[in-house]
């Protein structure tokens, strides 16, 4: 699909895109926008449902994991409003478990992150997930997700090691340790 290109037979559609990243969400937004669509952006899955409920979207794009409820948790909820809406849901803590429990509770697609506005729109319009694609090739190994998680729950606690050590039921010496070797590969 070209950049320009908004969905097919409809005057600006309404997206809901519903994740923690800031960053992602303003980026993926702009796009979505050069796409013609018209886009609100919702940080948690609670405040998601409110704009949902104020302008029910014809499409929606859920973070997995997000601080709170869950973009599966979050699925439902939206269906509940209206079942025709086609959502996505998009993580970076991909597992053919996830994928399956997101297309059982009404989702059309599950995308791995990164994933880029093209991929998202392909997603949201196509008939049938591609259930070939829910989980990559090469998912990330599980020393990376450990890494990842650990830097999350670190940002969470601010920095702090104790609180972060305490949070993961670890020893502040190992985490110390796991904390001065370089993120591994994905």
């Amino acid at each position: 699909m070209s950049e320009e290109t908004p969905i097919e037979g409809e005057e600006q559609p309404h997206l809901l895109l519903v994740d923690d990243d800031e960053t992602f969400t303003r980026v993926m937004a702009r796009a979505m926008s050069r796409r013609g669509l018209r886009v609100s952006i919702a940080g948690s899955a609670e405040e998601g449902l409110t704009l949902a409920e104020q302008d029910i979207p014809d499409y929606a794009v859920l973070d997995l994991k997000m601080e709170g409820d869950s973009g599966l948790v979050l699925l439902p909820k939206l269906l509940a409003l209206d079942a025709e809406m086609r959502v996505v849901i998009l993580t970076g803590y991909s597992s053919i478990a996830t994928a399956v429990e997101a297309i059982k509770r009404g989702a059309c697609n599950y995308l791995c992150k990164p994933a880029d506005a093209d991929d998202v729109l392909t997603a949201l319009v196509s008939e049938h997930a591609d259930l070939s694609t829910l989980v990559p090739e090469n998912p990330m190994s599980v020393d990376r997700l450990q890494w990842e998680h650990i830097q999350r729950v670190l940002g969470e606690h601010d920095g702090n090691i104790s609180a972060t050590a305490r949070a993961l039921g670890m020893h502040r010496r190992t985490l110390q340790r796991k904390l001065q070797k370089r993120p591994v590969r994905r």
